[in-house]
């Protein structure tokens, strides 16, 4: 929230500029076209226009739609697939050239790698695509630590508020859903997911929402991997 899309807002259009004439930009750009067209009853969605002409003030009216409609987006916490795959192609260019890393707590690898060598396997879901996941793990303030998971998943199985999210997840992983524990800071998510029999632990990290008083009576609570003591895997 601090770094990566603050980023976003502050970049995307020196981005479109430079990116314009690709064809990945393009198709980012179409993609947000069509999703505002979907929006269109929505309160204070920004069209994005065809652009009609080649010269110069043509070029910046679509862009400055573009620009507006991120920024729109972003100010509602949308998580739009055309939002997310643009965000996700401006953070690789952030990344591979060191504008920003990925900020790791000192307990994960040491505890990941731990439950990795008791058999456990460890994937990520989170509502940022999938390329997203892997740069900030692939340039991260530990180095590339993209081998300590066994996989990835983002809202393409599902939202992260849907109990069905899960069961798909661990269907796809090949295992019964109690046979997976899901750490999260979001109480809606860890509801979703202990609705689909997933054991769920709320992580209490800095700059995390609040919880309420009976949320932190019901949850099993961490603020540290250290604190976890898994069972290991048969």
């Amino acid at each position: 929230q601090e770094t990566l899309f603050p980023y976003i807002k502050d970049n995307v259009k020196e981005y479109l500029r430079a990116h314009w004439e690709e064809e990945e930009c393009q198709r980012d750009v179409g993609l947000l076209r069509k999703q505002a067209q979907e929006d269109s009853s929505l309160d204070g969605v920004v069209p994005i226009p065809l652009q009609s002409g080649s010269g110069e003030e043509e070029l910046e009216r679509v862009i400055q739609a573009v620009v507006d409609n991120v920024h729109w987006q972003m100010s509602l916490d949308r998580k739009t697939t055309a939002l997310k795959q643009l965000q996700g192609h401006m953070w690789r260019a952030a990344y591979a050239t060191g504008h920003v890393k990925g900020e790791i707590f000192e307990d994960v690898v040491p505890a990941i790698r731990k439950w990795r060598e008791a058999g456990m396997k460890v994937y990520i879901y989170s509502s940022g695509s999938i390329e997203a996941q892997k740069l900030l793990f692939g340039y991260s303030t530990e180095g590339d630590i993209l081998e300590l998971f066994d996989g990835h998943f983002d809202t393409k199985i599902g939202p992260k508020v849907e109990s069905e999210s899960y069961r798909r997840i661990a269907a796809s992983i090949g295992c019964a859903t109690n046979n997976i524990l899901f750490l999260t800071d979001v109480p809606r998510e860890a509801n979703a997911a202990e609705e689909a029999d997933t054991h769920v632990a709320v992580v209490i990290r800095p700059g995390n929402a609040g919880l309420t008083d009976d949320e932190k009576s019901y949850y099993s609570l961490i603020s540290s991997f250290t604190e976890l003591f898994l069972p290991f895997s048969t």
